[in-house]
């Protein structure tokens, strides 16, 4: 990625993975920088993916893991009848709201990374055809999780916004520093 992700203390494995999580976060917000609604909303490639899509997923998917986690329902249940909701903003969804239920969302994560006993601490996964029977996963594995989701997702919106207006993540970076200047 285009920025570096210090370390908050030697040793400290929990806020590693919570600053490598957020530096990927960051690389999805930033794609949305400056966009109308109407360009968020847009597909400019042969894929379903729009930025404002990408958004929703990414935070459904790391509530959805929290409730997991907690061994709690997630907050939206997806199937096939509403899949396809998932991946893009439905009427009377913007990026504003969706970006703050993110922010709500990646401080859930937060405080439960921080608060688990142990990284090593399992959780039950559901049942699913993709998971294996009676299978279970350590807090640590959902970091790890959650940063390749959102990575993976992170390289998506940076080809969507390079398709839609030609602004490439360094670009992104130096307007996400000029804004954050200009607010101080």
């Amino acid at each position: 990625m285009v920025t570096h992700v210090g370390a908050e203390a030697p040793g400290d494995e929990r806020g590693a993975l919570l600053a490598f999580l957020e530096e990927q976060r960051s690389g999805i917000r930033r794609a949305l920088l400056g966009l109308t609604e109407e360009q968020a909303r847009t597909r400019p490639s042969a894929s379903e993916l729009s930025l404002g899509g990408l958004l929703k997923h990414v935070a459904e998917v790391e509530q959805a893991w929290q409730a997991r986690a907690r061994q709690e329902p997630p907050a939206v249940e997806r199937d096939q009848s509403n899949w396809h909701e998932c991946f893009r903003l439905t009427d009377g969804e913007t990026v504003a709201q969706q970006l703050a239920y993110w922010a709500e969302v990646a401080a859930g994560t937060e405080k439960l990374i921080r608060s688990a006993p142990s990284l090593d601490d399992t959780f039950p996964l559901p049942s699913a055809p993709w998971f294996p029977p009676d299978g279970a996963v350590s807090v640590r594995w959902l970091c790890l999780h959650l940063i390749r989701e959102t990575a993976r997702h992170a390289g998506h919106a940076d080809i969507i916004r390079e398709s839609l207006d030609g602004k490439k993540a360094f670009e992104l970076v130096a307007l996400e520093e000029e804004q954050r200047q200009s607010a101080s």
